[in-house]
């Protein structure tokens, strides 16, 4: 079975509307808990990042590295943003 370019970016065009939906309906209590389920996913891009990068070819190095690097911004800012909010909420 061969997949086919098309498919796959039609696939990539519904995932962001699927998730521009699911995002604007997500009430602002709930936000903490959202951005600790992005981190988990985050994590999860990591190690197929860190899996990109072993494959042989110049190309899937480059990709897996940038991949890499763009994982771990976000868990770090994610990390950053969650403890932000986790602070707003404690008693002074």
């Amino acid at each position: 079975m061969e997949i086919n370019i098309i498919n796959l970016i039609t696939i990539f065009i519904l995932a962001v509307f699927v998730g521009n939906e699911i995002i604007n309906k997500v009430p602002p209590t709930l936000h903490t808990p959202l951005m600790s389920g992005s981190n988990a996913i985050s994590g999860i891009a990591i190690v197929g990042a860190l899996l990109a990068i072993t494959v042989d070819g110049t190309l899937g190095t480059y990709l897996g590295l940038a991949a890499l690097i763009c994982a771990t911004i976000n868990v770090v800012g994610g990390f950053l943003v969650t403890d932000r909010m986790l602070k707003m909420f404690k008693k002074k």
